[in-house]
């Protein structure tokens, strides 16, 4: 694959990508707006800098420069809190999934119950935790990719799992025990 089009390869090895930069800016975020703007600007810097690319890795490389967009909002956004009203006050409640025809209401209820459940465990979690199991649970990166992405050794991630597990198990089991 030539260099000569630069947009046509950018399109073809970044763009694919985009559903999980959203992913891994929303479970950063935990805010779909700011989860946007974060994925629109790291689009921006991976398009200025794609010449640069030479790796094989498209994925953990705009990733990378997701999560870095990320931290670089929050720092900006240090001490900011919006509430959006729309969600009757709770900021970090995502927006609901449509409904799949296929599913009876009581399917669908547990379905949006579980989800709930999953999102409220995972946002309760510290961030270089939360980061590290998004990447390998829901993007389902090598550990070596997530090293990459985080800029950690692939120990260190190894360790943040062990932990994200922990603490993910603890409070599944805690909100299980009424």
């Amino acid at each position: 694959m030539g260099r000569s089009d630069g947009g046509r390869d950018f399109e073809s090895l970044v763009l694919p990508h985009l559903d999980a930069a959203y992913n891994l800016a929303r479970w950063l975020m935990r805010d779909p707006v700011a989860a946007e703007d974060v994925v629109q600007e790291a689009a921006v810097r991976a398009l200025t800098y794609f010449a640069s690319f030479r790796g094989d890795n498209a994925r953990g490389w705009f990733l990378q420069i997701v999560r870095n967009a990320a931290y670089a909002s929050m720092k900006l956004d240090r001490g900011l809190r919006t509430v959006p009203l729309a969600s009757g006050g709770d900021a970090d409640a995502a927006a609901p999934e449509p409904a799949d025809p296929a599913d009876d209401p009581e399917h669908t209820l547990v379905k949006t119950q579980a989800h709930a459940g999953l999102d409220r465990l995972l946002a309760g979690l510290p961030v270089e935790l939360r980061e590290t199991i998004v990447l390998r649970e829901l993007q389902e990166l090598a550990y070596k990719d997530i090293a990459q992405i985080t800029e950690v050794p692939i120990g260190t991630v190894m360790s943040r799992l062990w932990r994200a597990r922990r603490l993910l198990a603890a409070a599944a089991q805690h909100e299980a025990v009424p």
